[in-house]
């Protein structure tokens, strides 16, 4: 008995790839490349017309993109492959800004939360605090610059607490407007199964605040880039918004500029993971969302 086995053009590795055809992408690679063209013309039209401007306008102070990215790449990501191309100017640059933009957005993410969840589930509570928090959040982070340079010197606590400070309020409101809203049926049925306490809150309050949560942080984030910068051109020695100061009192404008688009660069960077991690965490209530309509 002949036994004929298929050809390799026949051939399907594994379920995913039935009825594809060999060297074809896939429906996700078509839909992710669909997806990074929508958004990169816009860019590159952006750039594209930032050039004609600038080569129209030949003003020093507004230079053309053509001589920004080179110097972008030359300060920062022009250093060796083991360092993933970071020169040591990167490395002094970014490691005390990441380190004070991190260490603000998380302090004020987790105090946020908690004092979100707990103030959203007591009515008496957010009520006799609301003005407090109203004023608050409408007072400018930089303004305090000055109060916190008195309280804690120049120093890394200085930038963390200018950062914690004006980054705290859209975690802290959108938090307690998440668990003020949870529905009370989700609430009865966890108490008609016995499940109080912590197990409610981890099980039923926050899964249910999370998507709103995850809108304040994603604000907060945003944020907490722009305080970093503003806080370290005062008295900073090393870090993003010192390398801006310098350039600019040196009059040295692409150099500066440079700085600008760097920062760019890191808010797409630090958005781009958030949504990945966001998409992740909240796949659950985009399934429920499809489902519902």
């Amino acid at each position: 008995m002949t036994i004929r086995t298929p050809s390799a053009d026949q051939v399907v590795a594994g379920p995913a790839g039935a009825g594809r055809r060999p060297g074809r992408p896939s429906s996700r690679t078509r839909r992710f490349g669909a997806w990074a063209l929508s958004r990169i013309w816009l860019i590159i039209g952006l750039g594209m017309a930032w050039q004609l401007l600038a080569r129209a306008s030949d003003n020093p102070y507004f230079p053309p993109p053509s001589e920004i990215f080179p110097i972008v790449r030359d300060l920062w990501f022009s250093g060796p492959a083991s360092d993933l191309f970071l020169t040591e100017k990167a490395i002094d640059d970014f490691r005390p800004s990441l380190a004070h933009i991190l260490a603000g957005w998380f302090a004020a993410s987790f105090a946020g939360i908690v004092l979100g969840v707990a103030l959203g589930r007591s009515r008496t509570a957010t009520d006799f605090l609301d003005p407090l928090l109203q004023f608050g959040r409408a007072i400018p982070p930089p303004t305090l610059i000055p109060f916190f340079i008195i309280v804690f010197h120049i120093a890394d606590s200085m930038y963390i607490a200018v950062i914690t400070f004006g980054v705290i309020w859209p975690v802290l409101l959108n938090t307690i407007d998440g668990a003020r809203t949870v529905d009370a049926l989700q609430l009865d049925t966890a108490r008609v199964f016995g499940v109080s306490g912590w197990s409610r809150l981890w099980r039923v309050i926050l899964p249910a605040a999370a998507p709103k949560i995850f809108a304040g942080l994603r604000v907060s984030l945003s944020l907490a880039l722009i305080l970093m910068v503003i806080s370290e051109l005062v008295g900073a020695t090393a870090g993003i918004g010192d390398h801006l100061v310098n350039a600019q009192r040196a009059f040295q404008i692409p150099e500066m500029w440079a700085g600008i688009v760097l920062l760019g660069i890191l808010g797409l960077l630090f958005n781009g993971i958030f949504v990945l991690v966001e998409r992740r965490v909240l796949a659950w209530h985009r399934g429920a969302l499809r489902n519902e309509g």
